[in-house]
């Protein structure tokens, strides 16, 4: 019988780090050893889940070819790549109207 490597998950940070870019890798490590230490007190070891939940939504993200420019398109509003939520929401408009 062979050893065969465990699989973390999709929040293994080795993994996470591995996935992202190279100018991403420094500020995930601040990120993760700063919710690590945070993570010594019980009540705050969520935040170590929900930082390595956000890294792993980021390594999966910036793996995406388009990402580059689909980030710029979200910054800029461009109108060729978004359409409006009235348009894309059925009933939209009439969930917002009791809102205003």
């Amino acid at each position: 019988m062979t050893a065969e490597p465990l699989d973390h998950g999709p929040l293994d940070p080795e993994d996470i780090l591995r996935r992202l870019p190279h100018d991403q890798r420094d500020r995930f490590i601040r990120d993760y050893r700063s919710a690590l230490d945070a993570a010594h007190e019980l009540w705050r070891y969520r935040q170590l889940q929900d930082v390595l939940r956000l890294w792993h939504m980021r390594a999966v993200a910036y793996a995406r070819p388009d990402f580059t420019q689909r980030a710029e398109q979200a910054r800029t509003g461009d109108p060729a790549a978004f359409v409006p939520a009235s348009e894309a929401i059925p009933g939209w408009s009439e969930r917002t109207d009791g809102a205003r």
